[in-house]
Order: structure tokens, then C-alpha cells, then sequence
């Protein structure tokens, strides 16, 4: 490889990175133009090293390297908030920028740019459809969904909400997987917690029992939230 060949191949894996970032940075995304320019860039300059040197330094073991890597920057975009993670599509384009850099840094630039466009069009093109999707709404036997049921109450009230909060669940597509009660600091009080399993989303559902629950005098404090996996489990052993 000569030296315009290296610069040639280095400076248009540093502008496919740089195309794809730019669609990333307008969106506001954590991974945006200035690293998957540099991831881009970055998969040229190893696939490069190898085509520059002897045969026992193959571009495709490179290659498989540079994906191994990208799994670390990946995973450092992906993050749980609530019941939905965030992130997945940011690491799947830096995934993508780095199979750009390697395709620009072996020379194959057709190939490169081809890649390029297709990342765009995923990123864009198919967001509108993804948008229409999500409208639809999901199957109740697609996900099971935990809630969890937070009420702060008078105690010598303790037996006639719990009957209330029975009475209310049954009403509703929930069922129950726990209700318990301690102290609160108050010793006049007592913290209700019912933990409560819908298939599929149902927050109108929750937002009923609240408003319901908290019609009564004795109810000085009430509170609803989504339960994760990891909680769910813990609550059924």
C-alpha cells in the first residue's frame, strides 16, 4: 500500500464515520459525530496496519479484533431506565461505523460507502415505520409487566383498605403477587406495599386503584411504580 493509498483510505473512512455521526449528533445520541468518526477511522488504521505488513498479520484477524472491541464502547451506551433499555440502537451504529472503517481500511471504499448509506437509511428512513409500530397496541400475552403499590395509612385502618385495595385489584386486569404491611416511623401509620403482575401494559389500570385509594381519609400518602425483572424475581421466591 502506498502512502496516497493510506491517506486516501484513511480520510474516507474518517468521512463515512463522520456521515453517520452527523445523523447521530442531530438526534442528540451519546455516541454522536466525534465517536463514530473515530471508530471509523479508528477499525481503517488497524485493518490498514495489517495490509502493510506480511502475510501473518491477516486483515481479517484485524478485523475480528476490532469487533471484539467494539462490544466494550457498545455496552458502555446501553443502559436500563425503568422497564425499558435504552441505548441498543446507538451501539448497534457504532458497530456499524467500525464494519465501514474496516471495509474503507482494506480498500474496499465502493463497498464502504455502500455501508455508509445503509446505516443512514436504517437510522432514518426506518424510523418513521418503527414510530407507526409503536403505536399499535401490544398484545396482552406479549410481556408480563410488574407494579408495585405504595400506601402510607392510618393503622387501626389497616384491615378495611386491604379490602379496599382487593376490592379494587379485582376490578382491574391485575392480579396479586404480594401484599405486605409494616411501621411506618409514625407509630399511628403503617406502609402498605401490594405488589401487583398485569399481562401487558396497564398503567390506566393503576392509576384507577390510586384514585380510588386515595378518596379515603385515612390514606395520607400513596404511590405507584413499574417493578423490574430483577425485583419480580425476587418477589416470587
Amino acid at each position: 500500500m502506498t502512502l496516497t493509498d493510506f491517506i486516501l483510505r484513511i480520510a474516507l473512512a474518517l468521512l463515512f464515520g463522520a456521515i453517520i455521526g452527523v445523523e447521530r449528533q442531530w438526534r442528540q445520541r451519546m455516541a454522536g459525530l466525534r465517536t463514530n468518526t473515530l471508530v471509523s477511522t479508528g477499525a481503517a488504521l488497524f485493518v490498514s496496519l495489517a495490509v502493510m505488513t506480511d502475510d501473518e498479520l491477516s486483515p481479517t484477524r484485524i478485523a475480528a479484533q476490532v469487533v471484539s472491541g467494539i462490544g466494550f464502547l457498545g455496552a458502555g451506551v446501553i443502559f436500563r431506565q425503568g422497564a425499558t433499555v435504552r441505548g441498543l440502537n446507538t451501539a448497534a451504529t457504532l458497530w456499524a461505523s467500525a464494519a465501514v472503517g474496516v471495509l474503507a481500511g482494506s480498500g474496499l471504499l465502493v463497498q464502504a460507502a455502500i455501508g455508509t448509506v445503509a446505516v443512514l437509511v436504517a437510522n432514518t428512513l426506518l424510523r418513521p415505520i418503527v414510530r407507526v409500530i409503536n403505536r399499535q397496541p401490544m398484545e396482552d400475552t406479549e410481556v408480563e409487566m410488574g407494579y408495585r403499590c405504595h400506601l402510607r395509612i392510618r393503622a387501626q385502618d389497616e384491615a378495611a383498605i386491604r379490602e379496599l385495595l382487593l376490592k379494587s385489584v379485582e376490578q382491574e386486569p391485575l392480579t396479586f403477587r404480594a401484599l405486605s404491611s409494616h411501621d411506618a416511623e409514625d407509630p399511628q401509620h403503617l406502609e402498605v406495599v401490594a405488589n401487583l403482575a398485569a399481562e401487558g401494559r396497564h398503567d390506566a389500570a393503576m392509576e384507577r386503584i390510586v384514585s380510588t385509594l386515595c378518596r379515603e381519609p385515612t390514606v395520607s400518602a400513596i404511590r405507584w411504580e413499574i417493578v423490574d425483572d430483577s425485583e419480580r424475581a425476587e418477589i416470587s421466591l
